[in-house]
């Protein structure tokens, strides 16, 4: 077996590991599947496409940081970008979710995630139609590192973001106010309430959270293969499966899970073929909801 599949699998993971805490989140607060979340992944990535062009309108052609194929446009864009699909999310909780949830029938709520998914990739379709676009279309050379392994500079430094990102979540959700309000929401929102936490504030927190890290897992498909309205819908399974691999309501369960389901696909790839990634998610979590339903990180609720 070629050992390159280990850093396939690993931006793979990593692109899967970030949508999977907003949904681990999403579920272990407000307590329902969000089918949405893909989309909002995609809707993140042509938000940055879009601010990159008008940036690239305003200044000019920038070049990119050497040996990079981006410059601090993207960066930029990025970062605004993560700040929309966040007020996306928000938008979405307030004038749909929300609504839903008060009438205390979660179901409905699902089933409305899953109109709001299909409205949400249809209108990306008509405005940007379904042909592929590109941050940009440099052909990078991959670099050896060893081993066999060969990686590109674009690669290492998306890794590196991951991992930035996890840790900034991770302590947030440890160390921080609004993360002990979360976990506290998590475990049960009425005792919370009465503790005197903001509930609703924590969940604002949690849709621009979850609405951010979206844009940057599809920001990193956008980089490393192409943007296209079905992104993020391809990604939801590999998602789920993440989460709930990793245990619902854990950020490190989240990121373990979608290096598992990363790793295990760009195996299956060299093993059996590429016609089979996308049933390997499909068996983790089918292998996971009939051994161990709570996941490796979660916690038998009472």
């Amino acid at each position: 077996m070629n050992p390159q599949f280990l850093i396939d699998g690993l931006l793979t993971g990593s692109m899967i590991g970030l949508g999977a805490i907003g949904v681990t989140l999403t579920y272990s607060i407000l307590r329902f599947s969000n089918f949405a979340h893909g989309d909002l992944m995609a809707w993140g990535t042509y938000a940055t496409l879009l601010i990159v062009g008008a940036i690239t309108a305003l200044f000019g052609k920038v070049a990119p940081f050497s040996p990079l194929s981006f410059g601090w446009p993207l960066m930029l864009a990025l970062a605004l970008a993560m700040v929309v699909t966040g007020g996306l999310a928000l938008l979405l909780d307030r004038i749909l979710f929300s609504r839903l949830r008060a009438k205390g029938q979660m179901i409905i709520v699902v089933m409305a995630s899953f109109g709001a998914s299909m409205a949400l990739r249809n209108m990306l379709e008509f405005l940007f139609t379904s042909r592929p676009a590109y941050f940009s279309r440099a052909i990078q050379i991959a670099m050896p590192v060893g081993f066999g392994l060969r990686i590109t500079p674009d690669q290492i430094a998306l890794l590196i973001l991951t991992a930035v990102l996890v840790t900034l979540v991770h302590l947030i959700m440890t160390r921080s106010r609004i993360g002990r309000e979360m976990r506290a929401v998590s475990q049960n929102p009425a005792l919370a309430r009465v503790a005197g936490i903001d509930v609703a504030r924590v969940v604002r927190f949690t849709w621009l959270i979850g609405g951010a890290l979206a844009c940057v897992a599809g920001v990193m498909i956008g980089v490393l293969v192409q943007i296209r309205p079905l992104m993020g819908f391809d990604m939801l399974l590999p998602i789920f499966a993440a989460a709930i691999l990793g245990g619902i309501g854990s950020v490190p369960g989240a990121v373990l899970g979608g290096l598992i389901i990363g790793l295990s696909e760009a195996a299956a790839v060299q093993i059996v073929g590429a016609e089979w990634r996308a049933a390997v998610a499909f068996l983790i979590l089918m292998a996971v909801l009939f051994i161990r339903p709570i996941g490796l990180f979660g916690v038998k609720e009472r």
